[in-house]
C-alpha cells in the first residue's frame, strides 16, 4: 500500500475541487464544509488555548517536570476528523506539536490520502509530555492526563475519532483486547464514532498492514461523506 502515491492522486483531485469551490464561493454558493460559522472556530481555538494554559501548569507527573515541551494538539480546533496517538516522542518533546517524526509525516500522508487536507483534522495524544526514552505511558499517567483529552474532545465535538495505536485504543476504549481485534469496525467513545487502526510508526517496521489501516480509514471517510 503506498500512501505517498495515494496522497499524490488525492492532492490533484483536491486540487481541481478546491478550485471550484473557491469559484462557487465568490458566486455565493455555500461551502462543501456545511458552511461552518468561523465565530464557532474561533470560540473553540479559545477554549482549546486556555485549556492548554491549564494543562502547561500541570506537574502530577515526573514527565511534566521533565518535558522540553508540553505537546497539546494540531489542527482545526472545529474539526469533524480527530487523530489521538498514545503520547509525544523525541521529536514531539521538542517542537511542541503532536506526530511531527517518521511516523508523523506518515500520517500526514494517510489523511491526504483519505482527500482531507491535514489543516482541516485535529491531531493529538492521550498524554500531553513525553515518557523518557519513549517508553509506554504507564496506567497511572493515562489517568492523570486523561482529563486533558476528554476535555478537547468535549470542545472540538469531532464526527469521528480515529484511535491510532494499541494504548490510544485501549484506553479510550476501557479495554484489553488487541488493536488487531480493535480494528476494521465503529467503537464508540462519549457517544462520538471511534475507529482504532495501526499507529503510524508501526506501520514503518511492518508495512504490509498498511492495507489494513487503508480500509480502516476509507471508512472513516465513507462516514463523514455520508
Amino acid at each position: 500500500m503506498d500512501f505517498e502515491k495515494i496522497a499524490n492522486e488525492a492532492l490533484s483531485v483536491s486540487r481541481i475541487l478546491r478550485n471550484r469551490l473557491d469559484l462557487a464561493d465568490k458566486s455565493g454558493l455555500r461551502h462543501f464544509t456545511g458552511g461552518k460559522s468561523p465565530a464557532q472556530a474561533r470560540k473553540k481555538g479559545e477554549a482549546l488555548a486556555e485549556l492548554q494554559n491549564q494543562a502547561s501548569e500541570c506537574r502530577k507527573c515526573e514527565i511534566g517536570r521533565q518535558r522540553t515541551n508540553l505537546v497539546f494538539g494540531r489542527g482545526n480546533p472545529d474539526a469533524d476528523l480527530v487523530f489521538i496517538g498514545e503520547a509525544p516522542g523525541y521529536h514531539e518533546d521538542r517542537q511542541g506539536l503532536p506526530f511531527v517524526g517518521r511516523a508523523g509525516q506518515l500520517l500526514d500522508k494517510i489523511i491526504v490520502a483519505m482527500g482531507f487536507d491535514v489543516k482541516d483534522v485535529y491531531i493529538g495524544n492521550i498524554l500531553k509530555c513525553r515518557p523518557e526514552g519513549n517508553r509506554n505511558p504507564s496506567p497511572q499517567e493515562i489517568v492523570r492526563c486523561m482529563a486533558f483529552l476528554e476535555k478537547q474532545i468535549e470542545i472540538i465535538s469531532p464526527k469521528v475519532i480515529c484511535a491510532v495505536g494499541g494504548i490510544a485504543s485501549k484506553s479510550l476504549l476501557s479495554t484489553q483486547k488487541s488493536i488487531g481485534a480493535l480494528r476494521g469496525r465503529f467503537h464508540e467513545f462519549r457517544g462520538i464514532p471511534l475507529m482504532a487502526t495501526y499507529h503510524p510508526a508501526y506501520l514503518l517496521r511492518n508495512p504490509s498492514d498498511k492495507k489494513k489501516t487503508w480500509e480502516d480509514v476509507q471508512k472513516i471517510r465513507d462516514f463523514l461523506l455520508l
